[in-house]
């Protein structure tokens, strides 16, 4: 069974709507949420920062400051930038994949 994993990339206005209604709940309501994914504390210990580290993520919609395109930088995705690439919990999301791929490109 090969089931596609869900970027985020070309959401439909459904699921930017529902995104959005998820990332407006007050954080006990996110937590117990189905879509929240759990954060691994033990993986998060290289951040030194004087906040708190994220119990879990969320699915976050945002708008490329790019060229404005909508996208959800999904919850897994979160796990994976902060956990395993080691990416700081205060980064976010602001530009959309393909303006990112545009930007990696050599041809840029």
């Amino acid at each position: 069974m090969n089931q596609e994993i869900d970027h985020g990339r070309d959401p439909s206005p459904k699921q930017i709507e529902e995104a959005e209604r998820i990332a407006a709940l007050h954080p006990e309501q996110q937590k117990g949420h189905p879509s929240a994914v759990l954060a691994d504390l033990a993986k998060l210990n290289h951040i030194n920062t004087y906040g708190s580290l994220p119990e879990f993520y969320i699915d976050q919609p945002f708008s490329c400051r790019i060229c404005g395109k909508k996208e959800i930088w999904k919850a897994h995705s979160q796990k994976w930038y902060y956990e395993e690439a080691k990416g700081h919990t205060d980064s976010k999301a602001v530009a959309c994949h393909d303006c990112r791929k545009a930007r990696k490109s050599p041809d840029s």
